[in-house]
Order: C-alpha cells, then sequence, then structure tokens
C-alpha cells in the first residue's frame, strides 16, 4: 500500500526553524548599547506585529513611540526606577485601545457606557498579541528587548505622560534596542508540568512548584544571587498575595474601561 500522505507528513514531521530557535533563546535584556535604532527599522517591526490575530478584525490597539530622553527618565521613575527604562534606545508603550471601537459602536447608534469585561479584556489580549510578534519580529533582526508590566503600577501617570484619551490604557511597555549583555536564560517549569491531554490533569501544581522552586533556586545561585530554597514560590506568594496593582481596576473605570 503507498503511504499516505498524513504518514509522510508524520515521518518529517518538522522540529525545528529559525524562529523556533529564536523564541527557545530568547531572555530578557536590560543593557543596551548607544547605537540608535532607525525609524524604519521600528517601523518594519510594527507593521509586521500589525498582523497579529485581532477578535473579530477589532485592532483594539495603539503603540506609543518613545524616543524623547526626558519621556524615558519619567516612565523610569513611575516603572519603580527601572533604569533600562531610561537607558533603551526607543520604549514602545503598547496600549489598549477602545475608542476607536466606540466611535463604530456610536456610528451604530449605541453606547460604550458601561462596557463590559469582555471588551476590556479582548483589547488586552489584541495588545498583547501584537506585542509578542513586534518582540520576535525585532529579534530576527538582531534587536532585543524587555517587557515592561510596571507601567501598570501608574495607570492615570502613565496615562497623562502619554497623553492617552478616555478609553485608551497602557497594558505593557517594552525596552527595544541592540544588546550590550547576553545573560544566562532563565529556566522554566518542566513542560510536563504544565502540558496536559485531552483534559487538565488536576492536582500536580504541588509536584511543579517544588521542582521549579529548586530548578531556579540553583540558576539564582550559579549566578552568585541571594536566594531561598523555595525560590519561586516565596517571591511569587509574597509579590500576589499582597494584592499588587489594587487599585487598577478603579483607574481603568475612570478612564472609560469596565472590568465588571
Amino acid at each position: 500500500m503507498p503511504e499516505s500522505q498524513s504518514d509522510t507528513h508524520h515521518t518529517d514531521a518538522p522540529t525545528d526553524s529559525e524562529t523556533i530557535r529564536a523564541l527557545l533563546n530568547r531572555r530578557s535584556i536590560r543593557k543596551y548599547t548607544d547605537e540608535p535604532l532607525a525609524e524604519k527599522t521600528v517601523e518594519a517591526i510594527l507593521r509586521a506585529a500589525f498582523r497579529s490575530p485581532t477578535s473579530s478584525n477589532i485592532q483594539s490597539y495603539s503603540i506609543i513611540i518613545v524616543r524623547e530622553q526626558d519621556t524615558k527618565d519619567r516612565l523610569c521613575e513611575l516603572t519603580n526606577g527601572q533604569t533600562h527604562v531610561a537607558a533603551t534606545s526607543v520604549f514602545l508603550a503598547f496600549c489598549a485601545d477602545l475608542s476607536r471601537i466606540a466611535h463604530a459602536v456610536q456610528k451604530e447608534g449605541f453606547s460604550m457606557d458601561d462596557n463590559n469585561l469582555e471588551l476590556g479584556l479582548v483589547a488586552s489580549i489584541d495588545v498583547a498579541l501584537v506585542g509578542m510578534s513586534a518582540y520576535i519580529a525585532a529579534e530576527s533582526l538582531g534587536i532585543q528587548g524587555l517587557m515592561i508590566g510596571a507601567v501598570r503600577n501608574k495607570p492615570e501617570e502613565v496615562a497623562q505622560l502619554l497623553g492617552l484619551p478616555p478609553q485608551v490604557y497602557c497594558v505593557f511597555g517594552m525596552c527595544l534596542g541592540w544588546p550590550a549583555e547576553a545573560p544566562p536564560q532563565k529556566p522554566r517549569m518542566a513542560y510536563e508540568n504544565i502540558v496536559h491531554y485531552e483534559r487538565y490533569e488536576a492536582g500536580g501544581a504541588g509536584h511543579a512548584v517544588t521542582d521549579y522552586d529548586k530548578k531556579l533556586a540553583n540558576h539564582y545561585r550559579s549566578m552568585g544571587k541571594i536566594t531561598t530554597d523555595d525560590s519561586w514560590s516565596h517571591d511569587i506568594g509574597i509579590k500576589l498575595g499582597n494584592r499588587p496593582r489594587d487599585t487598577l481596576r478603579q483607574v481603568l473605570k475612570g478612564r472609560g474601561i469596565d472590568w465588571t
């Protein structure tokens, strides 16, 4: 019997590509050279990223390209003094943007007042997909960066600094530049502890955390950093147990993005 097409594909199943290698080698970069990023390079990265999937073709995102040093310095202050925010060649502010949706809805005789969780969630997912695509597009050019979630620490101050109108908020930022370092790659949780087949296999969280605590502690100690034996669960437990950014929902509702 001749070999079927599906059998052929299974036998020759690809497992490697330039994109896969880029993702497997990904690491956060906090130090950059003084070489600037050309505007046409940033534009090429973003134009590619805008082909990311978007729910119902909503395209509910906007990106602010920040180059002015005074603005980067202020963003550094608003993100708990992260010096790489001020030092990066370009800072990209990735924003969930409901303003164009609101225009379309109002045009058809409806209202965006008291919009529900779905719209805010869709906009945030949309911009996250664009952000990761931009990150990988930049990586393909030898440009690297760092995601900055701390823009949500002071969401209203960031919005005022960047001139964001109502119904727009900065979900995360991205430092982008030519890398001046190659730090060790931080380990991730084991594939087997994250991937499930057909149904979620409950009861494995404890083992996954214990295994990763040890792995991450060894990583930090190999770099000369002081940590606890339960490195990941200790840090995450304290950080999230204290309800970070507890006023975020209230601030976003004031900006016309409702999460209720």
